[in-house]
């Protein structure tokens, strides 16, 4: 795409990429935005990785824009100056995009190639090991992502960690089943854990005629007895219950919290109210400090949250392998 850019904008052709939502959340640790202010740092951060000349429109938060267009992940679109979409496709071809291009400018005649470019791709900024903890394996239990929303409080703190909330069939239509709650530290704040002091605590608590159970949390990958006793300690009181993360040995890590729970109840259309207390630091701004705040988690589908990656192997020092880039 940006060999086309390239070679069409001198001719008046205007590209832009179009920032709706994370279509695969999780891919290098980046978790869905909360705010418009999140999604311009996204922005600001591909276009640091990924070297890309191309311009960028950032969707609203409440998703207009991926509604009007279609919903598709990957879609391509070229309008003519009077505003008209002469060509679309559900997944972006640029091979066909330079053509469709020849046709309706005109063709070039030393097209620019990949390799003439000489970008460089930068990898994510990585400030703490990765890897310490297994992830609770989510594939065979065909869980969907459900609506949440962060509950603003003095606004003087950003939500450096971000809830993912997933649920299965089960809970959605009938108020029953299992829910997954995973707690990930978002890149774009360069933070990290603090394991020299408690672990991350939750507090659930649930509309009445709700009552959720702790099944499992993701524990360390050097526990050569995975049994977690810790479950048996979880405090549950009618509709509320708490629970902490798995202590870590390692002195700081960005691995996610996760926690993998049993819903029973009716269908209702009051949310889970969750807060999470956790100690985070920022080594280049220099501070560790407590942090509590709130989600407001709704068991009904949400059709904007993407398909979550549960993560991919590493290379050295953490990094991981260059992957598609939506």
């Amino acid at each position: 795409m940006e060999s086309i850019h390239r070679d069409y904008a001198p001719q008046g052709v205007k590209f832009f990429y179009i920032y709706k939502h994370l279509q695969h959340p999780g891919y290098d640790g980046y978790v869905q935005p909360v705010s418009l202010a999140e999604r311009l740092k996204h922005v600001a951060e591909a276009q640091r990785r990924l070297d890309t000349k191309i311009g960028w429109i950032v969707d609203a938060m409440d998703n207009q824009l991926k509604h009007a267009l279609g919903n598709q992940p990957n879609s391509e679109f070229v309008v003519d100056p009077a505003g008209k979409i002469v060509r679309t496709r559900s997944w972006s071809d640029p091979t066909k995009l330079r053509k469709d291009l020849a046709e309706l400018v005109g063709p070039v005649e030393n097209p620019t190639t990949t390799a003439d470019l000489n970008r460089k791709w930068t990898p994510v900024v990585e400030v703490a090991q990765r890897g310490v903890l297994n992830r609770i394996d989510r594939r065979e239990m065909k869980l969907g992502p459900v609506l949440i929303k962060p509950e603003e409080s003095d606004g003087s703190q950003p939500f450096y960690v971000k809830l993912r909330a997933e649920a299965d069939k089960y809970v959605v239509y009938r108020g029953s089943g299992k829910l997954y709650l995973g707690f990930h530290l978002d890149p774009i704040y360069r933070v990290h854990w603090n394991n020299l002091t408690k672990p991350l605590r939750i507090e659930v608590e649930s509309p009445d005629g709700t009552t959720l159970t702790l099944l499992k949390r993701n524990s360390p990958t050097d526990d050569k007895d995975p049994a977690d006793t810790a479950i048996d300690e979880a405090k549950a009181d009618s509709q509320r219950l708490l629970a902490e993360a798995v202590q870590v040995k390692a002195e700081s890590d960005a691995d996610p919290r996760e926690f993998l729970f049993e819903v029973k109840g009716d269908k209702t259309d009051k949310p889970i109210r969750v807060t999470v207390s956790y100690f985070a630091c920022n080594d280049e701004e220099g501070w560790c400090k407590a942090i509590e705040q709130s989600w407001l988690v709704s068991l009904r589908r949400d059709p904007d949250a993407g398909s979550a990656s549960q993560g991919r192997s590493r290379g050295p020092r953490g990094q991981r392998p260059r992957k598609r880039t939506r």
